[in-house]
């Protein structure tokens, strides 16, 4: 019913002739945070493989965590990474367990999301990648080609983690990208520059993170050719990429399949504890427009409003999840402790 009401209130904005822009509700993307199987594995996995450095260690359980993430008799274990600026956060359900992650699936499926970090060099990475036997998700690293004006001279290559998330390297000429990532400073592994995420239709996603969350657009691409069917492992795929930005942190990148249609949606029974989980972690201008989000017709809310935590033990005092258009995770928070 909750997805149903969200559809129809988006289509219903998209009919107006002016859409009234709220007011910047996320200052921040905080954390792009993914659920695995096996914590210690995974830290292993991105500290030894991609130098993430390990922040902190928590474990949480209990009925504000519980209505927090929309399931019940929750017990996880957290732990927080980072690499260059931006940080990651890793979960594992202690219980209940969820699902594994499909083993059919495609770049194109609505579930995929990925998180792109930036490399000083390809082919040094890919190497690094390969002596380290990780599973490949594309045939190998693709630069896209100069035909393509807004992602010429692009060098990119998808891969996996052990439980089967899709993670990229990337890397950008010098006419692109944030200029940080030009700055030589000796590592491989620069940092987080923004997580992909399926979408079915791009303007329904622009209503939500656009207008009601005030991220910016950044840039726009439509990518085609053989290079990112290798790129994506899908053959036919064109597609239409939009990149957004808030004030600080990663970007989000809406990646909407023109071509195939034949992706399958975001699975309407998706919880926390499966490994097809992601989440992405915002903070909010300011608790008032928090406040605002629960009256909002285009988030569908997995916890029941804005559940308050007040040992601060995830980081944060106040915070609310929900569902964009197609079901990908995000979670809003009025304060992130670990900033200070």
């Amino acid at each position: 019913m909750m997805r149903q009401r969200t559809v129809f209130c988006i289509t219903a904005l998209l009919a107006l002739e002016q859409f009234t822009v709220f007011a910047q509700i996320v200052s921040k993307l905080d954390t792009i945070g993914l659920t695995v199987s096996d914590l210690d594995r995974s830290v292993g996995f991105y500290s030894q493989v991609l130098t993430f450095q390990k922040i902190s260690e928590t474990e949480v359980a209990g009925s504000d965590y519980e209505r927090f993430e929309g399931l019940f008799g929750a017990r996880v274990r957290i732990v927080r990474m980072k690499l260059g600026d931006e940080s990651i956060e890793l979960t594992e359900y202690l219980a209940p367990k969820g699902r594994p992650f499909p083993a059919d699936s495609r770049s194109n499926d609505g579930w995929f999301q990925h998180m792109s970090i930036i490399v000083s060099d390809m082919n040094t990475a890919y190497e690094r990648l390969r002596s380290k036997r990780v599973e490949y998700a594309s045939s190998g690293p693709q630069r896209l080609p100069d035909s393509i004006v807004a992602a010429a001279g692009i060098e990119a290559f998808y891969f996996r983690d052990p439980d089967g998330h899709y993670l990229e390297i990337l890397h950008f000429p010098p006419d692109k990208g944030n200029r940080k990532w030009h700055e030589a400073n000796g590592k491989l592994f620069l940092g987080i520059d923004h997580s992909a995420i399926v979408v079915r239709e791009t303007e329904k996603s622009l209503i939500f993170y656009r207008d009601l969350l005030g991220f910016k657009v950044a840039g726009e691409s439509e990518n085609f050719g053989t290079e990112q069917e290798h790129l994506n492992n899908v053959f036919g795929a064109r597609l239409r990429i939009t990149s957004l930005r808030a004030a600080s942190g990663p970007g989000v990148e809406l990646l909407e399949y023109l071509t195939p249609r034949d992706g399958r949606r975001m699975p309407t029974d998706e919880r926390a504890n499966d490994l097809i989980h992601w989440q992405l972690k915002m903070v909010s201008s300011t608790a008032d427009t928090l406040a605002s989000l629960p009256g909002q017709c285009q988030f569908d809310l997995i916890s029941p409003g804005i559940i308050s935590f007040p040992k601060a033990e995830l980081g944060f005092h106040q915070g609310l999840a929900g569902r964009d258009p197609d079901g990908h995770v995000v979670q809003i928070v009025s304060e992130h402790l670990a900033d200070k």
